[in-house]
């Protein structure tokens, strides 16, 4: 029997579950010390069942040549290389004696990244010459994708010269404008509405700023200042997607009922999961690194939010792990949790 197919974005699952082991877990001791491994390890056998449909399906022509030339949807890639990443990272938090295993998957990701570097800029090129409507945030995949491999380095290998951080993360920077400016192109120029239009990946827009904020910080790249307006733009630019996000939920579940407008699962929702959990793991980055002196009021307002925002973190993740196994176990709705639909 031929192995189901699932959607190309499942890596986000090991994305969203992935950096809270990495960050939003340290705000929750007792768990991470009696769960902690034996959560990263489940978080590995989850990527591997996961990854191995993925490889599967990747070497199939009628999957790969069609995804590849959809301009929007190849942009998905950038969840399996950011699943890798944030996977070798939590390895590495917990079983810092592979490192020589994480360093070999680490090189695979890297050459990952270095095909879906060309289909990024094959895929820009094609949105950039028509206008597209059907444009989300999934594009700013290309960032994320990016500043993980980043990251990736900067823990991983202790050899490499700040110059491919620094030409990487301004490669990720790039990325962003160029997404941000199609998207901004698409609900700007176009007819839309917020129940039917906005998308569950637009969270991405604040979520691809985080993990271009952990690069940097990781890296001790840019100066205090400059970081500290940097990690204030990503809190007002998180609170504004949000505030839409609230108010689109608002008027699917008046329009759509709770059930169908809110409690439905898609596999897209993983990603404000992720950027819940990067925006958590960027902020405590900061407040670790000594490279940067903040001011007291900048460090005593993060001390203030790191604690609740970690319990926002961790409650919309088991939300998520309660919905999606919902979804497949209720006979109104029976569904691959690795499904799109």
């Amino acid at each position: 029997m031929l192995m189901r197919r699932i959607d190309p974005a499942s890596g986000a699952i090991i994305m969203a579950n992935g950096i809270f082991l990495y960050g939003g877990i340290q705000a929750f001791p007792y768990i991470d010390q009696y769960l902690g491994e034996v959560l990263a390890i489940l978080l590995f056998i989850a990527w591997t069942g996961i990854y191995l449909r993925l490889t599967v399906q990747f070497f199939q022509k009628d999957f790969l040549l069609p995804f590849l030339n959809n301009p929007i949807q190849s942009f998905t890639i950038g969840t399996w290389i950011a699943g890798v990443s944030v996977l070798c990272n939590v390895l590495l938090k917990y079983f810092p004696e592979t490192l020589l295993f994480l360093q070999v998957m680490s090189i695979i990701n890297i050459a990952l990244w270095a095909i879906f570097l060309v289909t990024m800029i094959k895929s820009f090129k094609t949105l950039l010459k028509e206008k597209n409507s059907s444009i989300h945030g999934v594009i700013l995949l290309s960032t994320v994708g990016t500043q993980s491999i980043v990251i990736l380095l900067e823990n991983l290998f202790t050899w490499v010269p700040e110059i491919i951080f620094e030409s990487l993360v301004l490669l990720g920077v790039l990325f962003y404008i160029v997404g941000v400016f199609l998207l901004a192109r698409r609900y700007l120029t176009t007819k839309w509405t917020l129940i039917d239009d906005w998308k569950n990946t637009n969270c991405i827009i604040h979520g691809a700023l985080s993990i271009t904020g952990l690069a940097m910080v990781t890296g001790g790249l840019m100066t205090t200042g400059f970081m500290i307006w940097f990690w204030m733009s990503v809190f007002v630019l998180l609170v504004i997607v949000e505030v839409i996000e609230i108010i689109r939920a608002y008027k699917r579940i008046k329009k759509l009922g709770f059930i169908k407008g809110v409690w439905t699962y898609h596999i897209s929702q993983w990603s404000r999961n992720f950027t819940f959990g990067m925006f958590f793991a960027f902020t405590l980055a900061m407040n670790l690194n000594s490279v940067y002196n903040f001011p007291e009021y900048f460090i005593h307002f993060q001390l203030i939010l790191l604690p609740l925002w970690a319990k926002v973190v961790l409650l919309t993740l088991i939300l998520e792990i309660w919905l999606s196994f919902y979804s497949i176990t209720t006979s109104r709705k029976n569904v691959d949790l690795l499904d799109l639909s």
